[in-house]
């Protein structure tokens, strides 16, 4: 063990497992965490070259190769819970992001949710087999997050009672879905359904694409790997083309929206029910989102302990980098926003699972709160996240670039969550949207429940503070103050971008018009009511710590987070009278108190999410903090140094030699 991280645990001042126990749960679901995560550790199944050193083609077959054994093992064992097969797949190297993921995260659960109990009872037990892998295919090259443009047709013919699927346009060619390229044998295809001479709008089908005996693509069916992009090197995302390739009627999915044997359409009690499958996506990727952070402030907070450089007095010692000020503002603000997204994810997990309940009771009042939510929280964290990864590998220094960090890896696998499911500006837009409706719903007389509910504060508490005034709303040392501060200004950007579109609306031509010339406030409103939600969640959450010292450090990250956004958007706060110039002096001071109250937790605090070296697979991140000896192991492993002269020396530098 590094002296150093070994000298910065016995610096803490709260109890490791106890916080462990609360990021999981509780101390039940922490123990069985470890014990799934212990089984794949030991298993020499999974104990294969590193990743980094294959070829593409490789680590896919390497992947597919897990994913199979993976299943097989996990029914072995009996682990059908969500979080425990994720628990499980985390912690197998290349399997993060692999061949099989949409089938569990997509294919299955829209399965679960949108069929009939007829379609349930065939299909569920066929996927559950692996007898059909199944893919989700809704993007297409010309339209993504605007599914509603979406081409691909689904015509129903009453006289043999099918759906005929066609690709009509060369940008209507299904791209992207993974496991789509190679592995899967249906796809549920997202289409715009005819019938009776009229289009319905868009609804899912579950489409066979391959032969379920030979795997070989079936007449009509072009498919195929759409080739490498920015990382996930282990998954086949694919393209589909259709060409008259006929489905039964039972295929389409019929739980709500409903095409009869004689082609009459009957309408779903809701049209986002369609949806429902990206709404827990988007649920699921806040978690994802905190997940993707905490392993890259564990690598570079771990690194920082264990690195030394430079000189902060001539003559002394070189002292760990973790000492540097401006090191601690990189990281520790990235580490409190960690914390915050963690809690937001369990957050949205419960919620999701709430309002699920709610609409298979048959009440969908709910559903759109849970679809503006999600949109915009998926945007909010994946923005920040993305962004903080990389300030992550950069504090990292040189070492960061190296692929032995991992860093590089999280970044890369991480970034396309800004995109899919729902690009991240139009995801701020879509909770825009809902939050001008609340905001005229209020205006009209009506009382707000759930999360807008902030909006029902008469309009007097949220107009800025005039200049000469100068009494300010924010106690900076409070953080129920700073939730109220974060509340008023994102009800004032939501008044503020609602009457910029009420005033756009009396000179544009149109409501599109309008609504486009007012997108740059909408998504700030968006952004500022998203920003509210996170710094009352992780607020709400202190209130359900009983352990004092661990109330303690967590009360200073969330004061950390909360001021940190503050600086960070100084000029909104100013805008709506909630801070006074010379308090932006003070929050730059209490942020410099808050890094150093941190700095003897930092790297307990990152300990605390309890990332096994398997799962963390870094160099620099190991928690025996002995970066050197596992970074010079690691090179050596390098395919290029399997020979002391490499082919290409013979083949053409000594020709180029002999010739000068």
């Amino acid at each position: 063990m590094n002296p150093d991280i070994s000298r910065e645990r016995g610096n803490a001042s709260f109890d490791l497992e106890i916080l462990t126990n609360i990021l999981d749960g509780g101390a039940e679901k922490t123990r069985r965490r470890r014990e799934i995560e212990s089984l794949v550790i030991r298993d020499p199944d999974f104990q294969h070259e590193d990743l980094n050193f294959l070829s593409r083609s490789e680590r896919y077959d390497a992947a597919v190769k897990k994913s199979a054994q993976m299943i097989v093992k996990l029914r072995e064992y009996g682990i059908s819970d969500p979080e425990e097969i994720y628990s499980y797949k985390s912690v197998v190297k290349g399997l993060h992001h692999e061949p099989f993921g949409l089938h569990y995260a997509m294919f299955l659960p829209t399965i679960n949710s949108q069929t009939t109990a007829e379609q349930h009872r065939k299909w569920i037990p066929l996927a559950e087999l692996c007898q059909v892998l199944g893919t989700y295919a809704q993007t297409e090259l010309g339209h993504g997050t605007h599914i509603r443009g979406l081409e691909t047709t689904a015509t129903y013919d009453p006289s043999t009672q099918e759906f005929v699927l066609n690709s009509p346009t060369i940008s209507s060619i299904k791209w992207w879905p993974g496991g789509l390229g190679k592995t899967s044998n249906h796809a549920i295809v997202l289409a715009q359904l005819y019938t009776q001479g009229k289009c319905f709008g868009l609804h899912a089908f579950i489409t066979p694409i391959r032969c379920m005996k030979t795997h070989v693509p079936l007449p009509g069916v072009v498919v195929g790997d759409i080739g490498p992009k920015f990382g996930f090197d282990e998954v086949d995302n694919g393209y589909l083309k259709l060409e008259n390739v006929r489905i039964p009627r039972d295929n389409m999915l019929m739980k709500y929206a409903k095409v009869e044997p004689d082609g009459t359409y009957v309408k779903p009690p809701s049209d986002k029910l369609t949806y429902g499958t990206m709404v827990f996506i988007r649920s699921m990727i806040v978690g994802e989102s905190a997940r993707a952070l905490s392993k890259s402030c564990t690598i570079a907070i771990r690194y920082s302990a264990v690195r030394h450089q430079s000189e902060l007095r001539p003559g002394e010692p070189e002292p760990q980098i973790l000492d540097y000020q401006t090191q601690q503002y990189k990281l520790f603000p990235l580490l409190a926003t960690a914390y915050a997204f963690h809690f937001v994810g369990q957050y949205m997990s419960k919620t999701y699972h709430r309002i699920s309940g709610d609409i298979n009771q048959g009440d969908f009042s709910g559903l759109p709160e849970l679809h503006a939510l999600s949109a915009g929280l998926k945007a909010f964290t994946t923005w920040a996240a993305n962004a903080g990864i990389e300030v992550c590998r950069m504090a990292c220094g040189g070492h960061g670039y190296s692929r032995c960090s991992s860093l590089p890896d999280i970044y890369v696998t991480f970034t396309p969550t800004c995109t899919y499911e729902g690009e991240n500006t139009v995801m701020m837009l879509q909770t825009a949207r809902y939050l001008v409706k609340s905001y005229k719903q209020v205006r009209a007389g009506q009382h707000l429940t759930g999360i807008v509910s902030y909006l029902n504060e008469p309009q007097s508490r949220i107009q800025p503070q005039s200049v000469s005034s100068r009494p300010t709303v924010v106690n900076i040392n409070d953080l129920v103050s700073l939730v109220e501060a974060y509340k008023l200004r994102a009800a004032k950007f939501v008044e503020m971008a609602a009457k910029s579109l009420q005033m756009e609306l009396q000179h544009s031509k149109s409501n599109e018009d309008a609504w486009n010339n007012t997108s740059i406030d909408l998504v700030r409103a968006s952004d500022a009511h998203c920003h509210y939600v996170v710094v009352k969640l992780f607020a709400s959450k202190l209130s359900e710590i009983g352990d004092t010292a661990i109330h303690s450090v967590l009360s200073t990250l969330a004061l950390l987070y909360a001021l940190h956004g503050v600086q960070q958007n100084s000029g909104d706060f100013l805008q709506t009278g909630q801070i006074s110039v010379p308090q932006l002096a003070q929050i730059s001071q209490r942020l410099k108190g808050l890094l150093s109250e941190l700095r003897p937790n930092a790297v307990s605090l990152v300990d605390a999410f309890d990332y096994r070296d398997e799962m963390l697979n870094s160099s620099l991140g190991r928690y025996d903090g002995n970066v050197y000896e596992h970074m010079f192991e690691w090179a050596k492993r390098s395919p290029l140094n399997r020979t002391e002269v490499h082919e290409s020396y013979h083949k053409y530098l000594k020709p180029l030699q002999s010739k000068l």
